[in-house]
C-alpha cells in the first residue's frame, strides 16, 4: 500500500466514525441551500461546494467553477471527488490529506455544540484554466449538523489567492470564527516522520528562538541576510506556519528543535 493509499484509508475511516441515521436526514435542506449559494457564487465570484459527509461526495458544485478555474462540469458530475483531487498539485494533495486527518481528529474531539463554530482555511495549488498551477484559498466550515450533532454538510468556498508567487507547499489553519481564536494543527505521534528540516534550517530556527534578528543570524552563521530569510521562509512552508512563533512551536512539538 502506498503512502497516499494509506492516508486515504485512514481519512475515510475517520469519516466513518460519525454514525448517521439516514431516516432522520432531511435532504430538502440541501435544496434550500442550493438556491442561496447560487446567488452567493454570482455575487462573490467564488467557487462554492457542499460536501456530504454521510454520502462522502460533493452534493453541490457552483456553476462558475468552469469560468474561474477551467473545470469541466460534466467531468465533475461523472467523476466527483476524483476529479477535484486530480486538479490538486500532487505534492500539495499529500499534505492536504495529512492535515485533513489531523483536522478530522480535532473535530471529532470537539463538543458537538462547538463543531459549527470552526473554520478551516487551506492555501494550495490547483490546475487552473490556463493549464498551469495557481494558488487558491479554500475555506471549509460545517453547514449542517444532523440531529445527533454529526457534521453532515460541509461548505467549501474557494478563491484565487492574491499571492501567485511560486510558493511551494500548503498552508492550513483552523480558527473559531466566533471568537477569532486560532487553533494550531494538532500533532499526533508519528507526524514528525512527515516533516524534516535541514541542519542549516534547524540552526536558523534555533537562533530565531533565541531572539536573534536575521542580520544577527547572518553574521553568526557567515551567510547573507537574503539566505537567512530564504531559510526562514522555507521553514514556515515546511511546517505550515504563518509566522516564526508558530514555526518554533510546531517544530518543538515535532521534536525538530533538539
Amino acid at each position: 500500500m502506498t503512502e497516499l493509499e494509506s492516508l486515504g484509508k485512514e481519512y475515510y475511516e475517520l469519516l466513518g466514525q460519525q454514525q448517521f441515521v439516514e431516516e432522520h436526514m432531511d435532504y430538502s435542506i440541501l435544496d434550500r441551500h442550493r438556491s442561496v449559494l447560487e446567488a452567493l457564487a454570482q455575487v462573490n465570484n467564488s467557487g462554492i461546494t457542499i460536501f456530504d459527509l454521510f454520502k462522502k461526495e460533493h452534493s453541490y458544485t457552483s456553476y462558475n467553477f468552469s469560468e474561474i478555474f477551467g473545470y469541466d462540469l460534466d467531468s465533475i458530475q461523472e467523476r466527483g471527488n476524483d476529479y477535484f483531487n486530480a486538479r490538486i498539485h500532487p505534492n500539495d494533495f499529500v499534505g492536504l490529506l495529512r492535515n485533513g486527518i489531523l483536522i478530522m481528529k480535532f473535530f471529532l474531539q470537539l463538543p458537538k455544540e462547538e463543531r459549527s463554530c470552526y473554520k478551516l482555511v487551506n492555501e494550495y495549488r490547483i490546475m487552473g484554466s490556463e493549464r498551469k498551477y495557481i494558488r487558491v484559498i479554500e475555506q471549509h466550515q460545517a453547514l449542517e449538523l444532523d440531529s445527533l450533532g454529526n457534521v453532515w454538510l460541509a461548505l467549501g468556498v474557494i478563491d484565487i489567492s492574491p499571492d501567485q508567487t511560486d510558493i511551494q507547499g500548503i498552508k492550513s489553519q483552523i480558527y473559531n470564527y466566533k471568537t477569532g481564536r486560532v487553533v494550531p494543527l494538532p500533532v499526533t505521534p508519528g507526524d514528525e516522520d512527515h516533516v524534516s528540516l535541514s541542519k542549516r534550517e534547524k540552526e536558523v530556527l534555533q537562533l530565531v528562538r533565541d531572539g536573534l534578528l536575521s542580520k544577527e543570524i547572518s553574521e553568526k552563521l557567515s551567510i547573507s541576510v537574503h539566505t537567512v530569510n530564504t531559510h526562514r521562509q522555507r521553514i514556515m512552508e515546511k511546517l505550515g506556519a504563518n509566522n516564526s512563533l508558530e514555526a518554533i512551536s510546531y517544530a518543538s512539538r515535532l521534536g525538530l528543535m533538539n
